[in-house]
């Protein structure tokens, strides 16, 4: 198994249009814009974040998911860069509010994550033509993580998604944006969106994140049990020439606010080291994500000789732990094989304390396929509001997504499911 050179599958979560690199889109004007009503029953208004404190319905929108609606608050006040964010007000037949949908405004460049040679070509194109291939999106889901529909069931949901549309729409326009994008959509909400089909979108599968079944009695269940006989020598190899040495402990806390100077170095040495950049994560983020979502969020810290040498942030849900951002201290992590330590250690943890169920984010598929995840497919739906544009994207969009160009993923045995109907 190869052991990880680069730690960025915990480098979070902008895989736009397929995991692209977004720039601020700038705060202009932060004025809510009416949205046009659509349909006798379902109306849709957008609204900034101020105006929540009165919609009721925010206060418990997302609240079976692991981000719940404090995430998002969280996100857009602390991650970098700033985006300019937009909140759709989903109201019934009485005018009640009743889901509350988050997006934001962002640049996006539509040739990253895809095969190399053509991000050099782009890159050669952009000497005289700056901008080639970047646009500026609305974008629906969350601008740090996976996306989520807020409703009460499925049937609410599927009603509001025409709506929903013709005001992000109306949105796009007035924010000068060219494209409308559904963000980062589990597979699971496929029969929610199927409505998008026909309001032009094109569905392209987003770099996935995986999973893993905790139904073991410890680790050492899991590695005799789900691995290899091939994948458990390579990791109780990795696992002896860690215990060389001091020992390295492991500690986890609910606030990292008191160890903030040591472990945002590692964070930052992971990010810097990606060869994709999507959002940064400031101290304030780490600080406030405990302080706001102490029910939530997990912290681990792994020291050796008392030096910090790799953080974990993860997430806590019903039976599952979501292991969202790494840092590892780079003097030392290849030759410690830290990112199968940490692994290890935060299964060991989750076993012990009743979870059932691991997710991660995407990349780094190699490792993870050998330590027997699944994926979890993620759906970009795209739209722009041009309908000339949109002819034109169907067609050029599908080629540009980066699952077409990732040979390890199409490994997978759930590989298919990246692509299935709804």
């Amino acid at each position: 198994m190869a052991d990880l050179v680069d730690a960025s599958s915990h480098v979070g979560v902008l895989r736009g249009v397929a995991r692209s690199a977004m720039r601020g889109a700038g705060r202009t004007d932060l004025r809510p814009r009416a949205a046009p009503l659509a349909g006798s029953e379902i109306g849709v208004t957008v609204a900034a974040r101020a105006e929540l404190a009165q919609v009721a319905a925010w206060r418990t929108a997302f609240a079976p998911h692991a981000k719940d609606r404090r995430y998002y608050e969280l996100v857009e006040d602390t991650i970098e860069p700033r985006f300019l964010h937009r909140y759709f007000i989903v109201t019934d037949a009485q005018g009640e509010a009743c889901a509350v949908q988050p997006a934001f405004v962002a640049d996006i460049d539509l040739f990253e994550g895809v095969a190399l040679p053509l991000r050099r070509a782009a890159a050669l194109v952009r000497r005289a033509w700056p901008r080639f291939m970047t646009t500026r999106a609305l974008m629906i889901g969350c601008a740090a993580g996976d996306g989520h529909l807020d409703g009460a069931d499925g049937p609410a949901r599927r009603a509001a998604v025409t709506p929903l549309v013709a005001a992000a729409l109306a949105q796009a326009r007035a924010e000068g944006a060219r494209l409308v994008v559904f963000k980062e959509f589990s597979a699971r909400y496929r029969a929610d969106l199927a409505a998008l089909g026909a309001a032009g979108f094109v569905r392209v599968p987003s770099l996935p994140m995986t999973s893993l079944d905790l139904n073991y009695a410890s680790f050492e269940d899991y590695m005799a049990r789900a691995l290899s006989r091939a994948a458990r020598k390579d990791l109780r190899r990795k696992f002896k020439a860690a215990a060389r040495g001091p020992d390295i402990e492991m500690s986890v806390m609910h606030d990292a606010g008191a160890v903030i100077d040591e472990v945002y170095p590692l964070y930052l040495q992971v990010y810097e080291r990606s060869h994709l950049h999507f959002e940064k994560l400031t101290k304030d983020y780490i600080r406030e994500l405990g302080r706001r979502m102490p029910d939530r969020a997990r912290f681990f810290v792994w020291r050796r000789d008392g030096v910090a040498i790799a953080f974990g942030i993860c997430l806590v849900q019903g039976d599952t732990i979501q292991d969202e951002y790494l840092g590892l201290d780079y003097r030392v992590a290849l030759d410690l094989h830290l990112y199968h330590v940490t692994f290890r250690d935060i299964v060991t943890w989750a076993i012990a304390n009743g979870y059932r169920r691991y997710r991660s984010t995407g990349l780094n598929y190699d490792p993870k396929r050998h330590l027997r995840h699944r994926l979890e497919p993620l759906d970009l739906y795209v739209r722009a509001t041009s309908g000339l544009a949109n002819r034109i994207l169907k067609i050029v969009l599908p080629l540009l997504g980066p699952t077409r160009y990732d040979a390890t993923l199409k490994r997978f045995a759930n590989y298919h499911e990246l692509t299935d109907a709804a």
